[in-house]
């Protein structure tokens, strides 16, 4: 069994688009790194990504059962130890049903709660902004982004290694050789999982 089990959850509509194929870029690299990878495909699987009463988290029970599905979902989280998100940058956040996700498995009394936590030491949140770093900068959008992934969840589960790198630009707007340029977007995140298993 490899040292590196990583677990890399992804969430975009489309599998032909600029996501799914740095989702490809990260797995291909991880494999080359001898890294054991577990791919969950959010829009593809069988996950569902609302929440239902079942899974709604009781406060007073730390052991409170949940569905079979958030309790599958969440072993298989929980025996990596290093998670990977990728997502498009939707309303400087990532898309709802990876908020889903979020709300059902990362779950108290599983993530956190009664000084539980989620016993993941690594995450990294591979978002592809449409606009420029510039653009993000000017308005804090990216220290909000950092904020809200790697203080608001990842560290309310106690991890304590968790960074968002960010593919800004995927839109290509004004670049005069766009393949170049995607090719630099994936090179990026080849070196992002690479990286993380260090």
């Amino acid at each position: 069994m490899s040292e590196h089990r990583v677990q890399v959850v992804w969430a975009h509509p489309r599998t032909n688009s600029l996501t799914a194929a740095v989702v490809k870029d990260v797995v291909d690299e991880l494999g080359l790194a001898g890294a054991e990878v577990d791919v969950l495909d959010l829009y593809r699987g069988e996950f569902s990504s609302l929440l239902r009463e079942v899974d709604e988290p009781d406060w007073d029970n730390l052991d409170k059962k949940y569905s079979n599905e958030v309790i599958r979902h969440a072993t298989r989280t929980k025996s990596a130890n290093v998670v990977i998100f990728v997502f498009p940058i939707w309303w400087f956040s990532f898309p709802a049903i990876m908020k889903g996700y979020i709300d059902r498995v990362w779950n108290h009394g599983l993530f956190y709660g009664g000084g539980r936590k989620s016993g993941i030491p690594k995450v990294r949140w591979i978002g592809l902004a449409g606009e420029s770093s510039e653009f993000f900068t000017k308005r804090r959008y990216d220290t909000m982004i950092d904020q809200h992934l790697n203080v608001g969840i990842a560290g309310f589960c106690g991890i304590g290694d968790s960074r968002v790198e960010l593919l800004y630009d995927t839109f290509a707007n004004g670049t005069e050789d766009v393949s170049s340029h995607y090719s630099k977007l994936r090179d990026q995140a080849r070196k992002i999982a690479r990286a993380a298993l260090a």
